[in-house]
């Protein structure tokens, strides 16, 4: 293992809109014209986090330990996910120094969800909340999300040893 006692991750995710009347950011559920075309439950937030956490760990990224493909993770919900990598980190030793997320589209608007998805992760992941930070951004009207295309999140995670 290296001598340095800390690790940095980064994770990014996206998600087309689909049918559906809500999306799930961060395991809140959030009220919204549209849903996602995803295998599980596409929460971006998560998935972003998920990689993240594995990134720091240097053990590859979210499709390698739930496939898309697999038919047991068709419309999981993806808190399992972050439990499993949860998990990972603090059987070799990390904890989370904090957890600094940026979720990108046009809508739905996050900040007025921003401190339920804070508490949300900072209860599955039994974390203080102020070592959570979920911003927002838009792309200004271009690309896919400005186009109201879809949604995507990015995730930089700093572990330390326990």
């Amino acid at each position: 293992m290296s001598e340095l006692s800390i690790r940095i991750g980064q994770g990014f995710d996206v998600h087309a809109f689909g049918d559906g009347d809500h999306l799930m950011l961060g395991g809140v559920r959030v009220p919204h014209t549209q849903g996602v075309q995803a295998h599980s439950d596409g929460d971006v937030i998560i998935h972003a986090l998920c990689d993240a956490m594995l990134g720091a760990l240097a053990l590859g990224d979210i499709g390698r330990y739930f496939p898309p493909g697999d038919p047991q993770w068709q419309g999981a919900d993806s808190r399992r996910f972050l439990r499993h990598c949860d998990d990972l980190l603090r059987t070799q030793g990390w904890r989370i120094g904090n957890i600094d997320i940026t979720v990108i589209c046009e809508r739905p608007k996050i900040g007025a969800h921003a401190d339920v998805i804070r508490r949300s992760l900072a209860e599955e992941l039994v974390l203080p909340v102020d070592v959570i930070s979920i911003k927002a951004t838009t792309t200004e009207k271009l690309g896919f999300t400005g186009r109201g295309e879809g949604i995507a999140a990015q995730a930089i995670v700093l572990l330390a040893m326990a």
